[in-house]
């Protein structure tokens, strides 16, 4: 999966197609395991809170070049247990560990 607007918007049907069809899909932004995706691994959504206040300062004046370039430092990882578990998966205890937030 890529993170792109459309498929976030329709993570909901992305997910059930995925789990009718009884595959494991990693997705990029913690939305889909929220919504019973299998897990996510991707850039922390902060990053798009940024684009909004760059945004807003061009908008106020600022020239682009004038901005900072910010690379993404954080990943996020989620994963959601009861999607592994309807799926026969087992998560290993060392990738628990290693999660930002477990899904229950």
């Amino acid at each position: 999966m890529i993170a792109d607007p459309f498929f976030i918007a329709q993570r909901e049907r992305i997910v059930g197609l995925a789990a009718r069809c009884a595959k494991p899909v990693i997705y990029p932004v913690p939305y889909f395991p929220k919504a019973d995706g299998l897990m996510s691994y991707g850039p922390d959504t902060n990053l798009f809170r940024q684009v909004g206040t760059y945004a807003g300062r061009i908008l106020k004046g600022t020239k682009p070049a004038d901005l900072p370039i910010k690379q993404n430092t954080k990943y996020d990882l989620v994963i959601n247990l009861k999607t592994a578990k309807a799926l026969s998966l087992t998560v290993p205890p060392s990738l628990l560990v290693r999660a930002d937030e477990v899904v229950e």
